[in-house]
């Protein structure tokens, strides 16, 4: 269940003061929006340190919260700097590639919600078991969709 469902006497507004808190507490939340064929989440917090906020499309909430945290925290605490067309190998797991987000403010409501207009967003498309992409033939991983939320950028030579 999302919050709201289970504080219908709440406002968006309270919920952002939850999250106000949870990154007041852990420097960056993760919102998850449900979907059964096409969920994604995003970073709420990255931000505040100048930084663009992270997306991921088509993965279970658990997975993704992982995933989003890893790639932030080697962000924050180690600097490390995405670019669109980036090549990101985590290890056996996943091979990424960085897309910017092309209308952040039309999928991060509630960062927009805290932060303005102003927000920048970078998604992390996964390839498949296989290696190929969601823009590939054949790309496929069962049920699951993975809409891309951007353009992809030129590959750096």
């Amino acid at each position: 269940m999302c919050w709201q469902c289970d504080n219908p006497d709440k406002t968006t507004d309270d919920y952002l003061d939850v999250l106000r808190e949870t990154i007041k507490d852990q420097r960056w939340a993760v919102q998850f929006v449900e979907s059964d064929n096409r969920p994604f989440a995003y970073t709420v917090g990255l931000h505040e340190n100048g930084l663009p906020e992270l997306v991921v499309t088509g993965m279970r909430a658990q997975t993704s919260a992982k995933l989003l945290n890893v790639i932030g925290e080697q962000m924050v605490d180690e600097g490390m700097v995405l670019q669109p067309a980036e090549h990101i190998d985590c290890g056996r797991r996943y091979l990424l590639e960085v897309v910017e987000v092309e209308h952040p403010d039309v999928h991060l409501k509630f960062a927009l919600g805290l932060y303005g207009s102003t927000i920048r967003a970078l998604q992390l498309v996964w390839a498949d078991d296989a290696g190929r992409w969601p823009w590939d033939r054949g790309w496929g991983h069962g049920r699951r969709r993975q809409p891309v939320l951007g353009i992809r950028g030129p590959l750096p030579n």
